[in-house]
């Protein structure tokens, strides 16, 4: 299973530099998994830059992967890995997915670097 976190959803959104790289993943949506904080966290990046219709397309996109929404355990595996790792709340959440559902996670995020588990590319880096 893949988790793609939001850095890496607006590159792929964005074609930019690392977009092949994060493809491998968000293209096969049978093995992906979204947390709902990337749809909100991409919905209003998106929404911020290029209007209501673009952000609507990036979302349904994105929920042609598993959505998984945030339950207490979700929530309390948050809690315990962004006091491990120092994580922020947005990325804990996306960790405690990522290893509710045994997964990869893909990002662009540095916060993610040297991380279980983590396929991750620095910005701005080429495909």
């Amino acid at each position: 299973m893949n988790v793609v976190d939001s850095s890496a959803w607006l590159e792929y959104f964005a074609n930019g530099p690392g977009a092949g790289f994060f493809a491998t993943a968000i293209e096969d949506s049978s093995r992906l998994v979204v947390p709902t904080i990337c749809l909100l966290e991409v919905f209003k990046r998106v929404l911020q830059q290029k209007g209501e219709g673009a952000a609507l397309q990036a979302v349904a996109i994105m929920q042609q992967g598993q959505v998984h929404l945030m339950d207490s355990s979700i929530a309390i595996s948050a809690a315990r890995l962004g006091v491990a790792h120092k994580l922020p709340l947005a990325d804990s959440v996306v960790l405690a997915v990522a290893r509710h559902w045994a997964a990869l996670l893909w990002t662009q995020d540095a916060d993610f670097e040297g991380l279980d588990n983590v396929r991750y590319r620095p910005k701005g880096r080429a495909r």
